[in-house]
């Protein structure tokens, strides 16, 4: 089994997500990046914009709106000041 990312998602009202997964795309402030398990440590501030959380086949979205993202070797967070999850709705 592939090597998993620690992330968490919190905002000062809420933790929005935490978990196991293989990828995350965010909104820095010098561009978008994305981060795999046993990326690089480094820290960077957000911009408004999506989280793009993704595991296997599943996929969340959450809009961000500032922050940061600090990526250590114990995983990925994401201290946004506020953020809410996308909801794709079907017609």
């Amino acid at each position: 089994m592939a090597e998993k990312l620690h992330v968490s998602l919190v905002t000062p009202e809420a933790k929005l997500f935490e978990g196991e997964v293989d990828q995350v795309v965010a909104p820095g402030s010098e561009g978008e990046f994305g981060v795999l398990a046993n990326h690089a440590p480094f820290m960077t501030t957000l911009s408004e914009g999506p989280v793009v959380i993704l595991d296997g086949t599943s996929k969340r979205v959450f809009q961000v709106r500032g922050g940061f993202a600090d990526v250590s070797e114990d995983g990925m967070t994401i201290l946004a000041e506020s953020a809410e999850e996308y909801v794709e709705t079907v017609h």
